[in-house]
C-alpha cells in the first residue's frame, strides 16, 4: 500500500520571481513551453536603435538558434596598419626596477645580453617571485612602417608589462601590484604613432616586466595578423586562450504574434544560455541585463506585449568583449530559448523539486515539493494533482491535494509517495521516471508541468567511499568544456547527446562540467545514457583570472547564478555533486573561506541533498611549500575535497584528515595509471577526472608534443587553435591516450602504438597535459629500414611482438612500467602483430596492417535516419582508404563536398590542433586520413545526399533519410 504524506508551507510569491518559467527542459515543444528558436534576425556588430520595434532589420541574416557567431567565417580583412614583430634576437636585460630605464639616452651597456624569446629563468637564472626586470633594444624601422602608425608585436610576456617607445609609454597589459592582474597568455600589440619614429636605427624599445610566480619574461614571439575562417590573430582579444576567434557585439531580434486565445495569459521568455553580458528589450521596453554566459534566466513579457495579431519584437544585444575567458566561450544565444504561456496561477520555473530520501530494491519514498504561485489579487482554491509515471510511461501513482492560496503568494506543496520495487537509476540502468503536476480550479486546467527524475541513493564517506544504490562505485571521469568542436558553442540537442555518447562509449562513467553549468540538453543526455555529473558553477569568484571575466559581476550575481544552476539542475539524477569553483585565486585566503561558506549555504538552501566540492590547486608558492600547515582552510566547507594535479598529497592528507573524502578533479593524461592505483587502493579516493575527456578550442596546445628544436611554451602560438589534451579530438576521434585508458581501466587487454619518426638528432618534449606523438598505424612510407618505437599497452603478464610472422621479442608487463612496454622495430611494410600472454597462453591480439596509396573516400554516417527537426544532426566520418578499404593515416588530402535535399552543411572539421581552417565552407583537408561533416535537417522530410570528391580519389556518396 502506498503511503502519501502532505505538507504545506506558505511563502511570498515574489521570492521566486527571478526564476519563473518552466520546470525543466521538455522533451518537445508544448503549448505551455514553446521552443522559440526559429527565424531570429542577426547582425554581427553594434548598431544604434536596434532595440526599437520600428527598427528596420529586413537586411539582417535570418537564423535558427542555437547560434554562435564566433565559429563563423570572418569577412576579408582590409585597411589594417602594418605590423612589426620585434621579439626574436638580442636584447639587453637587467633585474630590478627603475623608471629611468625607459629613457632612450640611458646607458645600458653594462646590462646582460640575452636572446629572446625566452623566460628570464632560462636566459638569466632569475628565479625570484614577485620580481621586476627590464628589457631594452634598438630597432631598425622598415620602410612600410615609416610615415604611418604601425603595430608593435611584442608576443607574450609573463606576467605584466609596460612598454615604451623612445621613452614614451605605448601601453600596458595586465596590472602591476598592488592591483596585480596577470596577463601571461595575452599577445602584446601596441600601436606606435608615426610621430614617435626616428627611423635612423636609434629607435629604442624598453619593456618593464613584473612576474608574480612561476616563469617570467618575454617568452613567446609575436605573430603577424592572419585571418583564416573564424580566426584572426590580430583582432582576437582572447588570443591563445580562446583559440584566436573574435567576440565583439551582436544583435538578435525575434518577431512574433500572439493568438487571440493567449490574451490574458502570463507570458515569459527563458534563455538557456547567452554568452555574455546581454541586454534585453521587448517592444522597446528594457527588460534587464544578464552578465554570466552560462546560467539560464527568464523575463516576464506580459505587461509589454501587444494585442493579438500585432507584431511583437524581442531584441537582444550580446557583448562578448575584452579578455573574459580562459578557453573558447563562443558568442551569442548559443543555447535554446523558450516562450512559456500559463495562467496566473502557475508552477514557477524549476518549481518542482524531487528527492528520494529512502531507497531500497523493495521500495522507495519519492518526495515531491511543488511551488504553486497565485499572482492574482484574490484567494484561490486549487486542486494539485500529481502523477508518477514509470520509465515506460505507465502510471505508478496519482494523488490529489486541495489547497487554498492567498493572493500574491506561493505555497509549497510537499507530497511523499511510496513506490514499490522501484527501478533504480544507475550508469548501467538509467531508468527515468516522470512526475506530472496539474493545477485545476473548478475543473479548469490552470497549469500542467512535468519533470523527469531518477530513483537512486548516493552515499559518500572516507571509510566506504562512494556508493550508488548501496554498491561501491569509482568515478571514471573526464572534464569537458561546453563547445561542440566544429559547431562551436552551439548547444544543438544532437550535438550535446553525441558528446555524452562518446564519453560513455570510451569508458567514462562521470563528467565534470568545467568550469560552468552545462546546457539542459547535455544533462538530459547524461540522465538518459547514465553518466554521473559534477555540476560546476564558477571559474573565479572575487578575484579574476582575466581583466573582463566573471569577477566583475560576482558580488552582485553569484547568489542569483547559484540559484539558477541548482534549481534548474536539481532533478537530474545524473547530477551527484555541486562544485562551487575551480582553482579559485583566493582559495587559501580568509576571503576565499568566507566566499566558500556563502556559496555552500546558497547551494544548500536550494538543494540540501547533494554533497559540495571545489577544485583546489597549488598556489605555486608559499602554501605549496607549507602544504600541511597552510592548505586546510581551503577544504573546510567541502563535503568532498577536489584536488587538481595533487596526487602526491592524497595519502599524506588522509593521514592528517582520515575522514576527508578525496576526488581528483583534474589530472594529467600521463597519470592515468597512478590515479587508477590510488582509487583501487583507497576507498577514500572516490574518483578521478582527467583534463580532458574531449578536446576543445582554445588554451592552444596545452597538451603539445613538440621537437626539441622548437621553442617550449605553456601554450602554443599560432597556428595552434586547439588544446590537444583530450582523450578524444574535437571531432570525437580516439587519440592514443584513450587507448591507454582503455587498458588501465580494464576495458581492453592490449593496444599497440607506433611513434612518429623523429628527425635525426632531435628528441620530443611532451607537456604535462600532452601525449607522445604516436599512432595505431603501421603505414610509414619512406621509413623502410628505420627503427620505429613501438609501445604496447597491456594488462597481460607478457606481450609478444611479431612482424610479418617473425617474432621481434617478448617482454613482461609490470605495474612499475605502468602497463607499457616498448620495442624498437626496423620498419618494413606488412603486418605488425601484438599478442598478450597470460600463463604463456595467448589471450589478446591486435594487428596493424600497412595500407597502400590513397585511392578512395569512405563516408560513414553515424545514423542513416534522423528527424525532420533543426535540433537533430547527422555526423558523417570521412576517411581516406587504399584500394582494399584500409584507412590511410598519413593522407592529408583536400576533399570537396556537395549537399543536396532536405538538409544543409552545418560544419566540417578535423582534429588537427594547428591547422586553422573554415568550419563552414564545403571542403576540408583531412588530418591523419580523416575528417568530419555535420549535416543539419532543414526541418522538412526527405533525403539528404552528401557527395565527397578529391583529386586522385574515387568519389563517395551517402544518403540520410529525414523523417
Amino acid at each position: 500500500m502506498h503511503a502519501t504524506i502532505y505538507k504545506l508551507q506558505i511563502i511570498i510569491c515574489g521570492a521566486f520571481l527571478i526564476l519563473s518559467t518552466t520546470t525543466g527542459l521538455p522533451d518537445k515543444s508544448t503549448e505551455r513551453d514553446r521552443l522559440f528558436d526559429s527565424e531570429w534576425r542577426f547582425y554581427r556588430g553594434d548598431i544604434q536603435g536596434a532595440e526599437s520595434p520600428e527598427f528596420d532589420d529586413s537586411t539582417w541574416r535570418v537564423i535558427d538558434l542555437p547560434h554562435d557567431w564566433s565559429i563563423e567565417d570572418l569577412p576579408p580583412r582590409t585597411n589594417f596598419p602594418p605590423e612589426l614583430p620585434i621579439v626574436p634576437g638580442e636584447w639587453r636585460f637587467q633585474k630590478g626596477d627603475d623608471p629611468a630605464w625607459k629613457e632612450p639616452n640611458y646607458d645600458d651597456s653594462s646590462w646582460q645580453i640575452v636572446t629572446l624569446p625566452s623566460t628570464w629563468e632560462r636566459h638569466s637564472g632569475y628565479t625570484n617571485d614577485n620580481a621586476y626586470g627590464w628589457y631594452r633594444r634598438r630597432i631598425t624601422i622598415p620602410d612600410e612602417c615609416k610615415g604611418t602608425n604601425f603595430i608593435l608585436l611584442l608576443g607574450q610576456i609573463d606576467d605584466v608589462d609596460e612598454t615604451f617607445f623612445n621613452g614614451v609609454r605605448l601601453g600596458a597589459t595586465g596590472s602591476f601590484p598592488p592591483q596585480y592582474q596577470s596577463a601571461w597568455a595575452t599577445p602584446r600589440r601596441y600601436e606606435v604613432p608615426a610621430s614617435l619614429v626616428r627611423g635612423d636605427g636609434s629607435d629604442l624599445i624598453a619593456v618593464r616586466v613584473y612576474d608574480a610566480t612561476g616563469v617570467g619574461g618575454i617568452y613567446e614571439q609575436g605573430v603577424k595578423s592572419e585571418r583564416i575562417g573564424p580566426f584572426d590573430t590580430g583582432l582576437s582579444e582572447g588570443g591563445t586562450a580562446t583559440g584566436y576567434v573574435v567576440g565583439g557585439k551582436g544583435w538578435y531580434r525575434k518577431h512574433f504574434v500572439l493568438k487571440p486565445q493567449e490574451t490574458g495569459k502570463r507570458i515569459s521568455v527563458r534563455f538557456d544560455g547567452v554568452y555574455m553580458n546581454a541586454d534585453f528589450w521587448i517592444n522597446g521596453h528594457y527588460l534587464g541585463n544578464h552578465p554570466y554566459g552560462y546560467t539560464s534566466f527568464e523575463f516576464e513579457l506580459t505587461p509589454y506585449l501587444r494585442p493579438p495579431h500585432q507584431t511583437n519584437v524581442l531584441a537582444v544585444r550580446v557583448k562578448n568583449e575584452g579578455k573574459n575567458s580562459r578557453w573558447y566561450s563562443g558568442s551569442g544565444i548559443y543555447r535554446h530559448v523558450w516562450l512559456t504561456i500559463t495562467d496566473w496561477i502557475y508552477i514557477p520555473t524549476w518549481g518542482m523539486f524531487i528527492t528520494t530520501p529512502e531507497v531500497s530494491p523493495e521500495k522507495a519514498i519519492v518526495k515531491i515539493s511543488t511551488e504553486v504561485c497565485n499572482s492574482t489579487s484574490t484567494n484561490s482554491d486549487v486542486l494539485v494533482s500529481i502523477r508518477i509515471l514509470n520509465p515506460r510511461k505507465s502510471k505508478v501513482k496519482e494523488v490529489r491535494q486541495p489547497i487554498q492560496i492567498p493572493p500574491n503568494t506561493t505555497q509549497i506543496v510537499e507530497q511523499s509517495i511510496e513506490v514499490q520495487t522501484p527501478e533504480l537509476w544507475s550508469p548501467e540502468s538509467p531508468a527515468l521516471y516522470t512526475a506530472e503536476v496539474t493545477l485545476l480550479t473548478n475543473n479548469k486546467l490552470l497549469d500542467k508541468a512535468s519533470t523527469r527524475f531518477g530513483i537512486r541513493k548516493v552515499e559518500i564517506d572516507a571509510q566506504n567511499g562512494l556508493r550508488l544504490n548501496g554498491k561501491p562505485i569509482k568515478l571514471l571521469g573526464g572534464c569537458v568544456h561546453h563547445d561542440n568542436g566544429p559547431l562551436g558553442a552551439a548547444a544543438i540537442d544532437r550535438a550535446e547527446r553525441r558528446r555524452v555518447e562518446l564519453l560513455k562509449t570510451n569508458g567514462f562513467n562521470a563528467v565534470r562540467t568545467a568550469h560552468n553549468p552545462p546546457s539542459p540538453a547535455f544533462l538530459d543526455a547524461c540522465d538518459e545514457l547514465g553518466i554521473l555529473v559534477i555540476d560546476e558553477a564558477f571559474d573565479c569568484w572575487n578575484i579574476g583570472k582575466n581583466p573582463d571575466d566573471y569577477h566583475l559581476y560576482f558580488k552582485d550575481w553569484a547568489l542569483k547564478d547559484i540559484a539558477s544552476m541548482v534549481r534548474r539542475d536539481r532533478n537530474h539524477p545524473s547530477v551527484i555533486m555541486w562544485s562551487i569553483g575551480n582553482e579559485i585565486p583566493e582559495q587559501f585566503q580568509p576571503l576565499g573561506q568566507q566566499t566558500a561558506k556563502m556559496l555552500r549555504d546558497a547551494v544548500l538552501s536550494h538543494d540540501p541533498t547533494r554533497p559540495i566540492t571545489q577544485a583546489i590547486c597549488s598556489d605555486w608558492g608559499e602554501v605549496m611549500r607549507n602544504w600541511d600547515r597552510l592548505s586546510d582552510p581551503a577544504f573546510v566547507h567541502l563535503d568532498v575535497a577536489g584536488y587538481n594535479y595533487l596526487l602526491d598529497k592524497y595519502e599524506s592528507d588522509h593521514r592528517r584528515h582520515p575522514n576527508r573524502v578525496i576526488m581528483g578533479t583534474e589530472s594529467f593524461p600521463r597519470d592515468a595509471f597512478d590515479c587508477w592505483q590510488l582509487m583501487q587502493k583507497h576507498p577514500y579516493v572516490i574518483g578521478d577526472f582527467v583534463w580532458t575527456a574531449m578536446d576543445y578550442l582554445g588554451e592552444t596546445g596545452i597538451g603539445h608534443a613538440i621537437l626539441s628544436t622548437e621553442t617550449e611554451s605553456f601554450l602554443r602560438p599560432w597556428p595552434w587553435i586547439i588544446a590537444w589534451c583530450g582523450d578524444l579530438d574535437i571531432c570525437g576521434f580516439k587519440k592514443p591516450q584513450s587507448y591507454y585508458r582503455d587498458v588501465v581501466w580494464g576495458r581492453s587487454q592490449l593496444e599497440i602504438m607506433v611513434h612518429v619518426p623523429l628527425p635525426e638528432g632531435t628528441f620530443e618534449r611532451v607537456s604535462s597535459w600532452g601525449w607522445p606523438n604516436e599512432l595505431p598505424s603501421w603505414t610509414w612510407p619512406g621509413c623502410e629500414g628505420k627503427n620505429m618505437e613501438v609501445t604496447i599497452y597491456s594488462r597481460c603478464e607478457k606481450v609478444r611482438l611479431e612482424l610479418n610472422g617473425r617474432i621481434i621479442g617478448e617482454k613482461p608487463v609490470t605495474p612499475n612500467s605502468k602497463l607499457k612496454v616498448k620495442f624498437s622495430v626496423p620498419y618494413e611494410p606488412g603486418q605488425l602483430r601484438a599478442i598478450g600472454l597470460i600463463a604463456d597462453k595467448p589471450v589478446a591480439e591486435k594487428v596493424l596492417k600497412t595500407a597502400g596509396p590513397p585511392k578512395k573516400i569512405r563516408l560513414s554516417p553515424d545514423r542513416v535516419n534522423i528527424q525532420a527537426d533543426r535540433n537533430d544532426l547527422c555526423y558523417v566520418t570521412v576517411e581516406i582508404t587504399d584500394e582494399r578499404g584500409l584507412h590511410v593515416p598519413y593522407a592529408e588530402m583536400s576533399i570537396q563536398f556537395t549537399v543536396k535535399g532536405a538538409g544543409e552543411l552545418a560544419a566540417v572539421g578535423t582534429g588537427a590542433p594547428n591547422k586553422p581552417a573554415s568550419f563552414r565552407t564545403p571542403k576540408l583537408e583531412t588530418y591523419l586520413g580523416r575528417g568530419l561533416v555535420i549535416l543539419r535537417p532543414t526541418g522538412k522530410r526527405g533525403k539528404i545526399a552528401l557527395k565527397a570528391e578529391g583529386p586522385g580519389l574515387s568519389p563517395a556518396t551517402t544518403t540520410v533519410t529525414v523523417q
